[in-house]
């Protein structure tokens, strides 16, 4: 099965959250497989070119896309995803790409990715490469089912490539004013109220995709749920509902090439399900590391996150005091709101002893506070999959999440599972439900034996990403069904 594999970050090129992971990770499985991948992203300023072995393609020079009244050239560049069969493509347009940023506010954002789109279909175009599916991924890579249907429908090249849409995090939507649609060159006559480019008279990226792809997943089975409703589906929901058959949830996997206490480079002391001795040394080197005292009698809570709404960090805010009262210490990395930012150095200030902040990220860190933590904190408001919840089971971090998205697929709460659990779990987004949550599980902590088998169990758990290479396989082919009704 021929796989096209678009992406606007990816792992090791360029990376801003989870949907890099994804691409980094997702399709060298799916070459293991059997699959043949070609992956797409720009050739950002951040993608060092030569450490990857990234070289121009000399056919795939100065391509012309048209953006509105002007033409726009693109060069391509070739390389493959590392230790993989995975070729990996490049669209070079430094007007766009040569930014310090990979995500820009800049009135020319939809630009940046209209070319982007463009450009990999011109490049499948130039190699006479017709892939049985299109894997659109994210807002930046959702006109493709679009311009596939109205811009290249006369390419007989495409006639029977299917599209999957899959969105990562439903609340970056890619919408642009109506003009963009010109800048596209999609048809005028397919934009009015209510069709599947236009959103509150915006046209919208993820709408068009969500709405013209073949197939739609998300990044886990309850927040394919959970999408389908007002409190979750961010003006989107009822268009999910109606699609509600064509949706489904497959939850991310773990990199375990990266992700592994066995084998992880990262940090000082390796260990194991069986031989958990070496955690508490990864403990005493993550306080000594963040400037805090070692107490064996007191749990290390980790944090490593976005500092966004979404993350649930402002749920610390009104029970700080009363955490800092508790026997435990808090180990927190992470960038974003400069309120949240402010806040989390004064804690740091006021509990010296009790409370480290990093503010920024350190890929070293986050590895040594998932290793050396007894707890992973991870309160989210919304989490459409979630991988830290699954490298904390990996590394015997046990988890105290929000129930939602894939937390809740992932993390069972040890009262509600009958002590059969591998973490802690809560419903509200409220401070307090937080507090009596950290409560459980400290409780539980006293008792080393009881907490050792809660470990174990999350550490045994096989959340690799070759079984969710697997479904994604089996979703290819009800995808390429849908589109010609002919079983691959």
């Amino acid at each position: 099965m021929k796989i096209c594999f678009a992406t606007s970050e990816c792992v090791p090129f360029v990376k801003t959250g989870g949907l890099a992971d994804v691409a980094g990770a997702l399709p060298r499985e799916l070459a293991k497989l059997g699959c043949k991948v070609k992956l797409f992203l720009p050739l950002y300023r951040a993608v060092d070119a030569s450490q990857h072995g990234i070289l121009p393609a000399p056919e795939l020079a100065n391509i012309p896309v048209q953006m509105a009244d002007r033409t726009v050239l693109f060069n391509g560049w070739y390389g493959k995803l590392p230790d993989s069969k995975v070729e990996a493509h490049f669209i070079e347009c430094p007007q766009y790409f040569e930014r310090d940023a990979i995500y820009t506010d800049k009135p020319d954002e939809d630009e940046r990715f209209i070319l982007f789109q463009h450009a990999v279909i011109h490049i499948l175009q130039r190699y006479n490469w017709a892939p049985d599916v299109v894997h659109c991924n994210d807002w930046q890579t959702g006109l493709i089912p679009a311009l596939l249907k109205y811009n290249y429908g006369w390419d007989t090249l495409f006639k029977n490539t299917a599209t999957l849409m899959t969105i990562h995090n439903i609340g970056y939507q890619g919408r642009f004013p109506a003009t963009s649609l010109l800048k596209a060159g999609l048809p005028a006559e397919q934009f009015y109220p209510g069709s599947p480019l236009e959103l509150d008279g915006d046209l919208c990226f993820l709408k068009a995709g969500i709405t013209l792809a073949d197939k739609i997943n998300t990044v886990s089975e309850q927040y394919a749920e959970e999408i389908q409703t007002p409190a979750y589906g961010a003006g989107l929901e009822s268009i999910l509902a109606s699609r509600r058959h064509d949706l489904t949830g497959i939850l991310n996997g773990v990199d375990t090439q990266v992700w592994s206490p066995e084998s992880d480079g990262l940090i000082p002391y390796p260990y194991s399900a069986s031989k958990l001795a070496n955690k508490k040394k990864n403990k005493q080197a993550l306080l000594r590391r963040a400037g805090l005292p070692f107490n064996s009698e007191k749990a290390v809570l980790g944090m490593v996150t976005r500092l966004v709404g979404q993350k649930g960090v402002a749920l610390l805010q009104p029970i700080i005091r009363e955490l800092m009262q508790l026997p435990l210490q808090m180990v927190v990395l992470g960038s974003g709101d400069k309120k949240l930012e402010r806040f989390l150095r004064r804690t740091a200030q006021g509990f010296p002893d009790s409370f480290s902040a990093t503010i920024g990220y350190d890929n070293q860190l986050s590895h040594l506070i998932t290793a050396g933590s007894d707890m992973f904190v991870m309160p989210s408001q919304y989490e459409p999959c979630g991988l830290n919840q699954m490298y904390s089971l990996a590394y015997g971090a046990v988890p105290i999440v929000r129930r939602t998205g894939g937390l809740a697929d992932t993390v069972k709460d040890y009262h509600e599972y009958y002590q059969a659990g591998n973490g802690f779990s809560f419903n509200d987004f409220s401070a307090n439900a937080l507090l009596f949550t950290i409560r459980r599980a400290l409780d539980i902590f006293k008792s080393k034996r009881t907490w050792r088998e809660i470990q174990h169990r999350g550490m045994v758990e096989n959340y690799s990403w070759l079984a969710s290479a697997k479904k994604y396989k089996a979703s290819y082919r009800a995808t390429r069904k849908s589109k010609s009704d002919v079983a691959i």
